[in-house]
């Protein structure tokens, strides 16, 4: 019999399911963002303890993989220099003449709408490191970010 008229399981033809992606590079976290992880695994444990059915709990046990794989590779980064745009900074800054302010974290707890970025993020790495005053280059554009202030952000040291 021709391979073409075998039925074949409906499992072969699933698409398969991957993990949560893990971001390259180290895994730089504030103080805050390894205690959102802990949060993040304990919500999860409960969650999987009353999950209703299989797939629910597959999917549950998958983000829980990623979540300790997070913890156990944070590196907790203490307080940023004053004046100074680090991991745990507020930093306000100009940016095509308007005045923003956002505060550097790790991949985790990054929530741009919250008006916090991953230290990984363009804007982050072009602020990291400089000082109040500095002018910096960004996306090819000179003299196009001012650093207005940098200080240490206390809710990511909680």
């Amino acid at each position: 019999m021709s391979v073409a008229f075998r039925r074949e399981s409906d499992d072969e033809h699933m698409e398969p399911a991957f993990e949560w992606p893990i971001p390259v590079g180290p895994n730089l976290v504030t103080p805050r963002g390894l205690r959102l992880l802990g949060d993040e695994a304990a919500r999860l444990a409960d969650a999987i303890a009353n999950a209703a059915d299989e797939d629910a709990r597959k999917k549950l046990l998958k983000r829980q993989r990623y979540v300790y794989t997070r913890q156990s590779t944070a590196e907790v980064q203490g307080a940023p220099e004053a004046d100074i745009a680090g991991i745990g900074s507020r930093v306000t800054f100009t940016l095509n003449g308007a005045e923003r302010t956002l505060t550097i974290v790790g991949h985790d707890e990054a929530d741009p709408a919250q008006g916090t970025i991953a230290f990984s993020a363009p804007l982050a790495r072009a602020m990291m490191g400089a000082g109040v005053g500095e002018i910096l280059d960004y996306q090819d554009r000179e003299d196009a970010i001012t650093i207005v202030a940098a200080e240490p952000d206390p809710e990511t040291q909680a």
